[in-house]
């Protein structure tokens, strides 16, 4: 009995090892693409918050544009219909 134990670990035991490291293996793949991820999203969300500035950006330069023209910058509103006459 001490001979079959001494030549190594059983099919079993070796069949959990490699089990093992195969879980471990996927765990850190999963890991490293969700690290991946992530860092895609916050690029994405810096590249978003870089637009919305430059458009607001944009959008105080044309108002100040049309200001300047001596118009209030944006849509006009429709001048008031004149009073009826008793």
């Amino acid at each position: 009995m001490l001979s079959f134990y001494a030549c190594g670990p059983s099919a079993e035991e070796k069949a959990a090892a490699e089990k093992a490291k195969a879980d471990s293996a996927k765990a850190a793949d999963d890991a490293a693409k969700a690290a991946k991820e992530a860092a895609t999203q916050d690029s994405l969300a810096k590249v978003k918050a870089a637009e919305d500035s430059i458009a607001k950006a944009k959008a105080a330069e044309d108002s100040a544009a049309a200001k300047a023209k001596g118009g209030k910058g944006g849509k006009m509103a429709p001048a008031p219909a004149p009073a009826k006459k008793k």
